[in-house]
């Protein structure tokens, strides 16, 4: 905290300089929005690759208590490092407090923020617990924790320092890029203040203005980055299992699927492909032609994805461990010696993904295996975890710009080691990386999920808050293991999962070695066709999935959303913990009690479509119908969806027809297409359709000179279906059948 009156200021271009008797305070104004405030005028971030700066200029006002501002917001400041960010009109939005606070009173890096009786509070990534974070307190410190994840729990894989402070009217978002150790306290243990603190690093945090939740999310996203738009076959079904241990229980199960009519496009591999669990190896038993293996799986239009831990193991003769031995890759204890710990393997060493020579060593490695046809990389272990208790904190990791002790490390140690994966794969197109361990800005690099809960119907309510506070934290790839991946689920559990991750944008089931099995068709005939019309239905929706993708690379709005993100005037969607928006338009309600064949919906003001029925509902609470072989949906009056009809997998080059579904009397929609799979859209290799449906007509034209497209469009209301053929080249269509 900062000490003593304010003596001075000094404006210097876009950075103001605060003079204190004891100690300086600097705000940079990054943009007219975005405002960083610190103990020095620049500092590096590990979560910011460029600072996305424009033009801002300073306007001073006040005398006694000057008054900073460059367009958007005020910045006042106080004796005391006591800061004030109001509207331009003179409005709180947020201030540190005036009251005494004791906590944390041991940390080096201290900051309290006043909490209005009305704020509410969202973001921080994964952490546990309800959608809104007020009266929660957690701990930034990557941890690896395979009992069952509770409320009570601070600490989970990730470290996203980033919270959005919500009233009506108002939204801000404030990022402590600080990746020490570091806590969070929303009224907890003092009703009146936010806290947070970090034990080490220096004050250093960014203040980012909305006043919407989705203005606050694009510009958090414009300074940590974005989610890419991913290749398209990475949104279809993903199937996995610790583990299926040879070649030939691959291909049984991908047989089952394609044998059982279940689109799949994924399947996983984890530690038993790898010969005694050693990095970059494959054990030639189970898996005795590896190439020849995933030859096969492409041919079905199934990709691998191959698990990668950080720990290398410590074995005279190992290539990995030697090359890294003698070029110094490793981290080491204050004598100078390689450290050692317990992963898989045995003993191990942990490679410094913090200098580029180790990245590019280790991404050859990632590319070898891009060689033999793996199509994607699972980074896990990488918070980094160990079985033989934690890092010590004097451990030293080499790095470009400097060494860096375990403290500073340990909560971007995964941040880099998926850098170093995605940075190996980009040059052969869109990267698919998933990684358990990460830090604010991870998001540009990898897929993340929430590690390993447990299956427990708690851990499937708590899915959605989770979700949906990592898109608000600019993670709009994420999801769950569906059914749980540690103990036995059953079958209720399992329907119930896989309908509430339906839209999840990561579609994965996964489960842990000597569990039941939780493939689709583990348990019954019943549960096998609800899982199946499930798959399928997710695969219908695959092209508006894709577009919310496009959206996000753009704007940084995530994928799945929750109510208050859309409905801010409306005080009943704030702590909304059982029900998401798949963009704008869908509504998804699922049960997540057992035993419930009812449950009670809330739809925001305006008119919803229930998706199974068609009937029309107006904003309010509803009780509806959910029998376990349904998952409650309802469509927004006055939108047009995007489908594609039944399909197996995902070839990105044999997509030529998509279906348009109107929901009301008017709709406007904007859906892109691409190649699916490579980077040319970024030089323009894309097609946009401007889908209007008015007065009884719908008009479909098509953007850009591109190559690529559809062939026919299925159009779809309520009681009318119809098909177009485009295969003539004509850019517009007017279809007068079309009537509600």
């Amino acid at each position: 905290m900062i000490q003593g009156k304010l003596l001075y200021h000094e404006i210097n271009g876009r950075i103001v300089e605060l003079t204190y008797e004891r100690e300086r305070l600097f705000l940079e104004f990054i943009t007219p929005g975005i405002v960083r405030v610190g103990t020095s005028p620049r500092l590096k971030s590990h979560a910011i690759e460029k600072v996305p700066y424009e033009p801002a200029q300073i306007e001073l006002a006040g005398r006694d208590v000057p008054v900073f501002s460059a367009g958007l917001f005020c910045v006042q400041c106080g004796d005391n490092g006591k800061l004030s960010f109001l509207t331009v009109s003179g409005e709180k939005i947020c201030s540190d407090a005036d009251a005494d606070v004791s906590l944390y009173k041991d940390k080096k890096i201290r900051v309290y923020k006043e909490i209005l009786s009305d704020e509410a509070f969202y973001g921080l990534g994964e952490t546990t617990g309800f959608l809104n974070k007020k009266r929660y307190s957690y701990v930034m410190w990557n941890t690896d924790n395979p009992e069952p994840h509770t409320s009570r729990d601070p600490a989970l894989y990730k470290s996203i320092p980033f919270y959005i402070g919500f009233r009506r009217g108002f939204a801000y978002g404030l990022f402590y890029d600080n990746h020490y150790k570091a806590y969070f306290d929303f009224g907890k243990t003092d009703s009146r203040v936010c806290a947070y603190a970090a034990d080490d690093g220096e004050l250093n945090y960014y203040f980012i203005y909305g006043p919407a939740i989705g203005d606050v999310v694009s510009r958090y996203t414009s300074l940590t980055g974005r989610t890419p738009l991913p290749a398209i076959w990475t949104l279809g079904y993903h199937q996995s299992r610790w583990s299926y241990r040879d070649a030939g229980e691959i291909r049984e199960l991908v047989a089952s699927f394609r044998r059982r009519g279940i689109p799949l496009d994924v399947v996983y591999f984890d530690i038993d492909y790898m010969d005694e669990y050693k990095v970059f190896t494959i054990n030639k038993e189970r898996f005795p032609d590896f190439p020849g293996l995933l030859a096969e799986l492409k041919e079905s239009g199934v990709k691998a994805v191959v698990i990668i831990d950080p720990g290398v193991k410590i074995e005279p003769g190992y290539a990995v461990y030697e090359e890294g031995k003698s070029r110094g890759f490793f981290a080491r204890n204050r004598f100078g010696d390689i450290y050692q710990n317990v992963v898989w393997p045995g003993p191990s060493a942990y490679p410094s993904y913090f200098k580029k020579e180790v990245r590019d060593w280790w991404g050859r490695k990632v590319r070898d295996l891009l060689d033999a046809g793996v199509a994607g990389i699972w980074n896990d272990m990488n918070e980094p975890a160990s079985f033989a208790g934690p890092l010590p904190d004097d451990l030293v990791f080499p790095g470009d710009d400097k060494n860096y002790l375990h403290t500073e490390a340990h909560n971007i140690y995964g941040h880099y080691m998926a850098k170093t994966a995605y940075d190996a794969m980009k040059a052969s197109g869109r990267p698919f990386v998933i990684t358990r361990a990460c830090y604010a800005g991870t998001q540009k690099y990898s897929t993340v999920w929430t590690g390993d809960n447990h299956s427990l119907w708690h851990h499937l309510r708590m899915a959605i808050p989770q979700v949906c506070n990592l898109g608000l934290s600019g993670f709009a790839f994420c999801g769950v293991d569906i059914g749980g991946f540690f103990s036995d689920t059953t079958k209720e559990l399992l329907i119930r999962w896989v309908q509430a991750a339906c839209f999840f944008p990561l579609f994965r089931n996964h489960t842990a070695a000597g569990t039941r099995r939780q493939e689709p068709w583990a348990f019954d005939r019943e549960t096998l066709d609800i899982y199946r019309r499930v798959v399928k239905l997710r695969y219908r929706f695959i092209p508006y999935l894709y577009d919310l993708f496009y959206q996000h690379e753009n704007s940084g709005a995530p994928v799945i959303r929750p109510l208050v993100y859309h409905y801010p005037d409306d005080p009943e969607t704030y702590n909304i913990n059982d029900e998401y928006l798949v963009g704008e338009s869908l509504l998804v309600a699922p049960v997540v009690e057992p035993g419930r064949t009812k449950r009670m919906v809330y739809l925001p003001k305006g008119a919803w479509y229930d998706f199974r029925t068609g009937k029309e509902y107006q904003g309010g609470y509803h009780i509806v119908d959910c029998p376990l072989a349904e998952l409650a949906m309802f469509v927004k009056k006055g939108v047009i969806l995007v489908g594609y009809p039944d399909m197996e997998h995902i070839d990105p080059g044999r997509r030529d027809t998509l279906i348009v579904e109107i929901y009301g009397d008017e709709a406007e929609y904007t859906h892109y297409y691409d190649d699916g799979v490579s980077f040319a859209y970024r030089d323009g290799g894309c097609r946009i359709y401007d889908i209007v449906y008015r007065d009884g007509s719908l008009e479909i034209a098509p953007r850009n000179d591109y190559p690529g497209g559809y062939k026919r469009v299925i159009v779809k209301t309520r009681d009318i279906e119809t098909e177009i053929d485009l295969s003539d080249g004509k850019t517009t269509r007017n279809i007068k059948r079309i009537r509600f």
